[in-house]
């Protein structure tokens, strides 16, 4: 079973569905004493398969993956239906439906692959998955949003708990999406260590050492990045997303790319469909195709940019160096504190 306390460095690089997260970003950061994980959401689960042995291939060290939850009741298909109508008729939409991502499959392909550990998001695993999990010796993370989500985590048998503030980038990790977790990080923290004595990993908004330190004093055992590693070369960011990550655009939450909340920087998609209703995976099938196809053109108002409000942090650097130089930056910001706290010289 895998440990917090066994990573060199107490940073975890967050997975980042849709073809970010990559092998070579998740090897990168586990061999310079970080952990790394791999996306299985929107992957098939043979392809899913085929990635933890091509990271196997390449290193021996713990890694993580993270999986999508199943989604909530099917949406009204009215509401799905006038959403569409917005697009027009010459948009290129694609059907939507309601599925769960190959859940099951994919929860026993981790199991018999015994991956280090599994982390969960959109939802709480039941204690029956969680418990197959864990006796294949892998430790189970789970996304929370809120302390009344902490609690149900903990009840299912989380090893740790991963603590998304409303800062974060891309989807909320919240179990009901008709009512998703808009705490900050700091406050968020404080009030799941009140809830429970599992290790909390820290995610949301975080990009430098003085940003983690804050996290690991107000009680943090490790801190999860996303938009951090986005500027990497290892990462799988498109041009154009990368571009827009360099800028001083402001981020905002919408349903409009998925039908789940996001968040991303604000741009021409999001302004005109900002009325999506929450209709998750729906609205993903409805639009994949259409920002599929302005990704692939480098069009930055036709896709989402998810990105985390301190987006501006992140530096174009390898991924291995992301991670040395923000644990040099937390350790100097740690100290500057103790050194405030205690009056030292």
């Amino acid at each position: 079973m895998f440990y917090l306390t066994e990573l060199e460095h107490p940073i975890v690089q967050a997975p980042m569905a849709g073809g970010t997260s990559t092998v070579e970003l998740a090897r990168a950061v586990c061999e310079a004493g970080g952990l790394g994980f791999l996306a299985a959401g929107y992957v098939a689960p043979a392809d899913l398969r085929s990635g933890i042995e091509s990271f196997r291939e390449s290193t021996d060290q713990p890694f993580g993956v993270n999986v999508f939850a199943p989604a909530g009741p099917p949406a009204g298909p009215d509401a799905v239906r006038r959403f569409a109508e917005g697009f027009g008729s010459d948009a290129e939409l694609g059907t939507p439906r309601h599925d769960d991502d190959n859940y099951d499959e994919k929860v026993e392909l981790l199991a018999e692959l015994s991956v280090p550990v599994v982390s969960f998001t959109f939802g709480c695993p039941d204690a029956r998955e969680v418990g197959r999990l864990r006796d294949a010796g892998t430790a189970v993370w789970i996304t929370v949003t809120t302390p009344e989500e902490a609690r149900l985590a903990a009840e299912a048998g989380a090893d740790a708990l991963v603590v998304q503030g409303v800062e974060a980038g891309g989807h909320r990790g919240s179990f009901d999406d008709t009512a998703p977790g808009e705490i900050g990080l700091l406050a968020l923290l404080r009030l799941v260590a009140g809830q429970t004595n599992l290790p909390l990993v820290a995610a949301g908004g975080l990009g430098d050492g003085a940003g983690i330190a804050g996290a690991l004093i107000a009680g943090a055992s490790a801190v999860q990045l996303g938009t951090a590693f986005m500027l990497c070369p290892e990462a799988g960011t498109t041009p154009a997303h990368r571009a827009a990550l360099t800028t001083d655009a402001p981020t905002a939450l919408t349903r409009a790319f998925t039908g789940r909340t996001a968040r991303s920087i604000v741009n021409g998609f999001m302004r005109e469909h900002g009325d999506a209703p929450a209709a998750y995976p729906e609205i993903h099938h409805l639009t994949n195709t259409m920002r599929r196809a302005a990704r692939a053109a480098g069009d930055p108002d036709g896709f989402q940019l998810w990105a985390g409000q301190g987006h501006q942090l992140a530096r174009e650097l390898p991924a291995g160096e992301v991670v040395r130089l923000l644990t040099t930056e937390t350790r100097e910001a740690t100290q500057a504190v103790s050194e405030s706290v205690l009056g030292l010289d």
